[in-house]
């Protein structure tokens, strides 16, 4: 007989124990007995750390039938030469499970200790930023040029600080105005830092200036200052880069929420006049849990219990003995001592023990109840006689410092334009939904920092900010993102339980929260829409309904409460893609949301074109054309995924980042997956050239809010007289919807609209086979209708007539 496990998320447990059922006795034991034993509560709350795993499938339909199981599926999907290559986060028993069913694991990608690597690296670039910032630094100006060419006149400057390790320094320059006579009055610019393989060089600045400065002075925010006269450069060269004025590159290390949101309060603070932070209104659970322990070590004897205060608010204080009363016809009994909990076990006649599981649950519920809950192990009937444990504090198996407040978390959007008021065109950024994608806050903050730091010196983003309204949500998921870097690093929900007391065992800790990006309210598991499960220990478990959360809640009200948000970004990781809607599918039949209108579809295209030029500009990374589309075209359904609801919901163009593309192995001749916590050297060059993708994609809205130019639209072949039927096709302008009518009747929005001949096709061909007159009108992505045609009134709309002989 074959065992089926699709109902199970982490099955590893319950399948070794529907395997070995007696066998869990302890070596020496005898069925039957009811010795005494040295019981080991950790035994079950230990926890199989979980790797991610290639599985190589056939065709679409394993994919399909891969879903189904409810595993934790990474954004990962490539097809080759063998099939469909999937990474899945799973443990070593649920691996063996799925090979069980005949899915085809090829090889492991990451583990824990990649993961321990990860932290450590990360915490020595921490303290070597915290000894760098541990007084005021010494600052040592390198060099102060002033130079003119052909372009006009120039300052150089190069400085250097003695806190240099520490990426959150920023130096500023200030110059006079010289003995020149030119109109303006010296300034001052933000100096941008310089390193070189990881190291940090010095502080740099190119600027064009009026005149001749005399001196320059260079001042820290850790304290330091110094200043130097300006030196005349004779070189008569031009400047390598008309950009050298631009500064980037502000993050040093992996960033944990806590330090996310520090750093964007800062700016918020340093930038008044263009930047502001919004306290969204649903806060999280926390990063918090109910303090527990499993008393037992055999499922038919263990209870497990919880505390009913979180942990830090006195749950784990709480300590829970099992005694043997060491004498014959002793009841069951309870005391409770503060916050120490006593179970005095039962014995019967012989002086044996006999209290069951179940037995001692209903006592520590009703004796106990002010403190704690008790069930029995797993649905396990507890039938199993209770052996003596020592005192055991429950634990809440939180590890993060204090300094990671465990209370419900205020999610916040630093708000960024020289305009705040939604005269503006708005676009929202927002990244870090799935808690493990540690690199995605780190390109909100860098797109942050570039934006108010460039502002006073960079034309373009000046353009940027006068004429946006930015939303940036550095990090959806703060609960679940500080469990991942404290506590278990593959975390990708948040950290809510919704799992009943079979499921609420702390054996099953890693697997309990709700996938945020599952949890939206259009194309979701909820309306039949597949790629999430109803499974509470599933990796995409969707909630119990649509927007249950406080981290999706949050997202939506940010676009409702601003409707001049017409664009966003997703930002996750990994596989490096670049998607849009529709995101999900119904099962069978793969009937996808609708599917934009051609000219839509134009639109996201051409707009990803240049966004992927500016990711591509920093170190040529490609994000293939096999990896760019409707997430349901080149990935796979996610059903309740948040850029759906954006758009269905909200007409806003709504993108999907997936940032960490596969890194090209010459010695191995293949491309390899960079993961989600790559080391810090691959995680910030990811950061840095989606940054510049997402700077990208702010200068398209911009180019949408200032675009007034009607498209213009023709058909192909034109007006005239042919012979036998006519293949007609529609070109335009620019990307733009038709709208048209072969009857003769005036077109509206409610007419035929132009589409495309199917998925990732081109557009579609009109075959006519008799005289037609075509009327129609094109309307391009920011609203502007050819013409100026009114379609509920107007008759200026394009027509042609095709006259086709017998």
């Amino acid at each position: 007989m074959r065992l089926s496990i699709k109902p199970l998320r982490r099955f590893g447990t319950l399948l070794f124990v529907a395997l070995m059922g007696a066998a869990l006795l302890l070596p020496g034991m005898q069925s039957g007995t009811q010795r005494a034993l040295a019981a080991t509560p950790d035994d079950l709350d230990r926890v199989e750390p979980a790797v991610v795993a290639r599985i190589t499938l056939p065709d679409r339909a394993a994919l399909d039938a891969l879903v189904a199981t409810g595993a934790d599926l990474a954004e990962y999907l490539h097809q080759s030469s063998s099939g469909l290559d999937v990474d899945v986060i799973a443990t070593p028993a649920e691996i063996e499970a799925l090979r069980q069913q005949g899915f085809n694991v090829t090889n492991t990608l990451l583990t824990e200790a990649d993961w321990a690597a990860r932290v450590a690296e990360r915490e020595a670039a921490v303290a070597a930023e915290e000894a760098a910032l541990a007084s005021v630094d010494t600052l040592t100006i390198l060099r102060a040029d002033y130079f003119q060419n052909d372009a006009g006149s120039f300052l150089s400057v190069e400085a250097k600080t003695s806190a240099g390790a520490a990426a959150t320094v920023r130096l500023t320059a200030a110059w006079d105005a010289g003995s020149g006579t030119a109109p303006d009055a010296g300034g001052t610019a933000t100096m941008s830092r310089f390193t070189d393989a990881g190291v940090y060089m010095y502080h740099r600045l190119l600027v064009p200036v009026g005149s001749r400065p005399a001196k320059v002075q260079i001042t820290s925010t850790q304290g330091g200052a110094a200043t130097a006269a300006v030196r005349e450069w004779l070189d008569s060269g031009r400047p390598g880069n008309p950009k050298h004025h631009y500064v980037k590159d502000f993050i040093s290390h992996y960033m944990h929420p806590t330090e996310v949101y520090e750093r964007i309060e800062a700016l918020a603070r340093e930038f008044p006049d263009l930047a502001e932070v919004i306290e969204l209104p649903n806060k999280t659970n926390g990063y918090r849990r109910k303090a527990q322990a499993t008393m037992g070590s055999l499922t038919s004897n263990a209870v497990v219990i919880s505390s009913k205060a979180w942990g830090h608010e006195g749950g784990t204080a709480i300590t829970v003995e099992f005694a043997n009363p060491g004498a014959p016809n002793q009841p069951l009994a309870v005391n409770v001592n503060g916050s120490a909990i006593s179970v005095r076990l039962a014995t019967n006649a012989s002086g044996a023990l006999a209290s069951t599981a179940a037995q001692v649950a209903a006592a520590l519920n009703a004796q106990a109840g002010a403190l704690v809950t008790a069930h029995t192990y797993r649905g396990n009937a507890g039938a199993g006689v209770v052996q003596p444990v020592a005192a055991t504090p429950l634990r809440d198996f939180l590890s993060a410092p204090a300094e990671i407040s465990r209370d419900p978390f205020t999610v916040r959007a630093i708000r960024i334009g020289k305009h705040r008021d939604g005269s503006r065109i708005g676009v929202l950024a927002y990244s870090q939904e799935h808690a493990r994608e540690w690199v995605t806050p780190l390109v909100a903050v860098e797109t942050a920092e570039r934006l108010l730091r460039n502002y006073a010196r960079d034309g373009e983003t000046r353009q940027l900010l006068d004429n946006l309204d930015i939303f940036i949500i550095p990090s959806v998921n703060p609960d679940g993102a500080h469990y991942s870097f404290f506590d278990y690093n593959m975390q990708r929900k948040n950290m809510f339980n919704y799992c009943g007391p079979q499921d609420a065992d702390p054996g099953r800790r890693n697997e309990w929260g709700v996938d945020n990006n599952r949890n939206y309210g259009i194309g979701s598991l909820f309306d039949g829409y597949s790629g999430a499960s109803t499974n509470c220990r599933s990796g995409t478990y969707a909630g119990p309904e649509e927007l249950s959360e406080p981290e999706s809640r949050n997202v939506i009200w940010v676009a409702e409460q601003h409707p001049n948000i017409k664009f966003s970004m997703n930002i996750h990781s990994y596989g490096g893609y670049f998607m849009w809607a529709p995101g999900a599918y119904r099962l069978p039949g793969r009937e996808t949301l609708d599917r934009a209108a051609l000219g839509q579809e134009a639109f996201f295209w051409a707009s990803s074109e240049q966004i992927l030029a500016s990711i591509k500009e920093h170190r040529g990374t490609v994000i293939l054309p096999g990896r760019t589309g409707p997430t349901a075209d080149v990935l796979y359904s996610a059903a309740g995924n948040s850029a759906d609801h954006l758009w269905y919901g909200s007409n806003i163009f709504a993108w999907n980042f997936e940032v960490g593309a596969d890194r090209w192995d010459a010695e191995r001749s293949r491309w390899e997956p960079v993961g989600f916590q790559p080391s810090f050297a691959e995680g910030h060059g990811e950061a840095m050239e989606f940054a510049n993708g997402l700077i990208a994609m702010l200068k398209v809205a911009k180019d949408y809010g200032k675009d007034a130019q009607p498209p213009r639209s023709w058909s192909v072949p034109g007006q005239g007289k042919y012979s036998g039927p006519v293949a007609l096709r529609f070109e335009t302008s620019e990307p733009a919807t038709i709208y048209y009518t072969l009857d003769g009747s005036r077109p509206t929005f409610r007419s035929q609209k132009y589409s495309a001949s199917g998925m990732r096709e081109g557009p579609q061909v009109l075959t006519l086979t008799e005289t037609t007159t075509l009327r129609w009108f094109a309307v391009d992505a920011a609203g502007n209708i050819e013409n100026g045609y009114d379609p509920y009134r107007g008759e200026n709309y394009r027509q042609v007539r095709i006259e086709i002989k017998p």
